[in-house]
C-alpha cells in the first residue's frame, strides 16, 4: 500500500494512489486530494511568505483519473498586496481541474474573534468508543480509508448535518509535511459526504466545485467539519461547512451540488 497521495514522477506529473478513490467511481479520484495538490502548487508559486491565501476554488472539469496527471501553476494577476493565483490539472492531455486563489499581504491589523460557534471537543481515539473509522457513505478503501475520521455531532446511519474531525493518515506527497492549506482543502470536499441527505447507493449528489475562504492559517493537524446541505427540486443542491481546528473556526467552505438519481 503506497504511504502517501501522490508519487512524484517529475516534471510537475504526479501518479495518483488508490488512497485518493472517491465513492463515485473505482477509476476516479474523490475532489479533496487533488484540490490539495492544487493547493500546494498555488502556495509553492512565486512564494512569498508574506502573503497568505485567503480564498481558493477549485472547479472540477471532469472525472479526475487514479492515474497520472500533471499540475501547473502561474501568477495570474501579481501585486503587491493582493495577487491572484492559478493552477491546472490534466490527464492525457486533457484539463480536469482549474483552481485559482486570492492571496493577500500580512498587516499588524486587529483580531475580531469569529462569530461561529467553537467547534466540539475532539472525541476519543477508537478503543475509548469515541471515533467513527468508516468513511462517509461507508466505504472500504480510497479516500475515506486514508484519513482518521472522529465523529463529534450528527447520525451517520440517517441523513442530516453533522459535525466531524479528521486528520491525514499520510502525507499528500512523500517525505513532505503537509502544510495548513493541504489539511484542510484534503478535508473540505468531503462536506457533502459528511452530512449527506440523500442515500448514496441510489442518489448522485456530486460537486462541481469547492470554494473556501479563510480568515486564518490553520494549526496542527486536526481539522473540524461541520456541515449541512440543502437540496432543492430539480437537481440543484449546496453543501455548506464551517471549517476549524483546535484553536476554534478559520473558515467557511462551500461546494454547489448535481443531484440526480443512480443508473440501476
Amino acid at each position: 500500500m503506497a504511504d502517501s497521495f501522490y508519487v512524484p514522477l517529475g516534471d510537475g506529473r504526479w501518479q495518483a494512489t488508490p488512497h485518493t478513490t472517491g465513492p463515485w467511481d473505482p477509476g476516479a479520484q474523490h475532489g479533496g486530494p487533488p484540490s490539495a495538490l492544487l493547493g500546494r502548487a498555488v502556495q509553492r508559486c512565486a512564494p512569498r511568505e508574506e502573503m497568505i491565501i485567503t480564498r481558493f476554488t477549485c472547479e472540477i472539469l471532469r472525472a479526475i483519473p487514479v492515474d497520472e496527471i500533471t499540475i501547473a501553476a502561474r501568477v495570474a494577476r501579481p501585486g503587491r498586496s493582493v495577487e491572484l493565483l492559478e493552477a491546472s490539472a490534466s490527464a492525457d492531455g486533457r484539463e480536469v481541474a482549474r483552481a485559482t486563489a486570492w492571496r493577500v499581504r500580512r498587516t499588524e491589523s486587529a483580531s475580531v474573534k469569529p462569530r461561529f460557534p467553537a467547534p466540539p471537543d475532539l472525541p476519543a481515539p477508537p478503543e475509548s468508543g469515541g471515533a467513527w473509522t468508516a468513511g462517509p457513505g461507508g466505504g472500504g478503501a480510497g479516500y475515506f480509508w486514508a484519513l482518521d475520521w472522529r465523529a463529534a455531532g450528527g447520525d451517520f446511519t440517517g441523513p442530516g448535518p453533522a459535525t466531524v474531525w479528521a486528520r491525514m493518515r499520510y502525507p499528500l506527497v512523500p517525505d513532505e509535511e503537509p502544510g495548513p492549506l493541504e489539511r484542510v482543502l484534503i478535508i473540505a470536499d468531503s462536506g457533502n459526504g459528511v452530512s449527506w441527505e440523500l442515500d448514496v447507493n441510489r442518489w448522485h449528489f456530486i460537486n462541481p466545485e469547492l470554494t473556501v475562504h479563510l480568515h486564518r492559517e490553520a494549526a496542527g493537524e486536526w481539522i473540524c467539519l461541520d456541515a449541512q446541505t440543502a437540496i432543492s427540486a430539480g437537481g440543484t443542491g449546496l453543501a455548506t461547512s464551517v471549517l476549524s481546528d483546535l484553536d476554534g473556526p478559520v473558515g467557511v467552505g462551500a461546494q454547489s451540488l448535481f443531484v440526480a438519481p443512480r443508473d440501476g
